[in-house]
């Protein structure tokens, strides 16, 4: 079964501005899929559009076989969302964010209360509870989000870039348990700046850029698909940059005293 089937989507702003031209992607139960592009080319409103954030100008959705446009409910009960910028009230604790939203979805108190306390457990939040959202650090927010994007146990897991401006040790702690939930069966599309991060944890890429998927495939055979030695080189050659490869750098040779 297709977690999300996208078909000929399209997104017009009243300005005229095509954020979306005709595009289609078809991402498999259980797949980690991985989105990149430059900022602009549309990552965000593809995934607004899915999510019910923005409404397209035509081409269908489907989330695992229910219509995401005309008919959301079903569908959004299955996605989980970690949106790229903070979304969460300052006034809540953190506790009471997670439970609130579990709440959105329908779930029963006792679950709501036993999920919470699972996840504040694996996000190491349990000691900051108690404590209102505004308070947390960058890193601490960025476990928040992850957490409540989680508590309804969706099919589909959707991070925009979720590392973003974090540090190497929560990034990697992130890596390790976005691979586990998707080993248990959770699929994952990921939007991410970090080409290493694609590379080690998605296993197909699609290239969006200007509104269109450009390219679509593992990690080598994007890089054959561009002539280049590895993703990082194939993204660049995208963007037009191929300058700036690292197989371009001299390293300049130590000189002995």
């Amino acid at each position: 079964m297709k977690a999300l089937d996208i078909t000929d989507l399209e997104k017009r702003y009243p300005n005229g501005v095509e954020a979306l031209r005709s595009v289609s992607l078809e991402i498999e139960e259980g797949e980690f899929f991985g989105l990149l592009g430059p900022n602009g080319a549309g990552k965000s409103t593809l995934i607004h559009c899915t999510t019910g954030l923005a409404q397209p100008t035509g081409g269908s959705i489907e989330i695992f076989e229910n219509d995401a446009i005309g008919h959301y409910a079903e569908a959004r009960q299955a996605v989980g969302l970690a949106p790229q910028e903070p979304n969460i009230d300052w006034f809540l604790t953190v506790e009471e964010t997670l439970d609130y939203h579990a709440g959105y979805f329908g779930m029963p108190r006792r679950e709501r209360r036993e999920r919470t306390e699972e996840l504040l457990e694996t996000f190491s939040l349990t000691e900051k509870k108690d404590e209102r959202t505004r308070t947390l650090s960058g890193g601490m927010k960025r476990r928040l989000i992850l957490a409540r994007a989680m508590m309804h146990r969706p099919r589909l897991l959707i991070l925009d870039e979720p590392t973003a401006g974090v540090d190497v040790e929560l990034r990697l702690e992130l890596w390790h348990y976005v691979q586990k939930i998707n080993q248990e069966g959770t699929t994952i599309l990921l939007t991410t700046h970090y080409l290493e991060e694609a590379e080690q944890l998605c296993d197909r890429i699609a290239f969006i850029a200007e509104g269109q998927i450009v390219a679509e495939g593992t990690s080598e055979a994007l890089a054959e698909r561009f002539d280049v030695a590895n993703l990082e080189d194939a993204y660049l050659a995208l963007v037009g940059r191929g300058e700036l490869s690292r197989s371009h750098i001299e390293v300049t040779p130590e000189v002995e005293a």
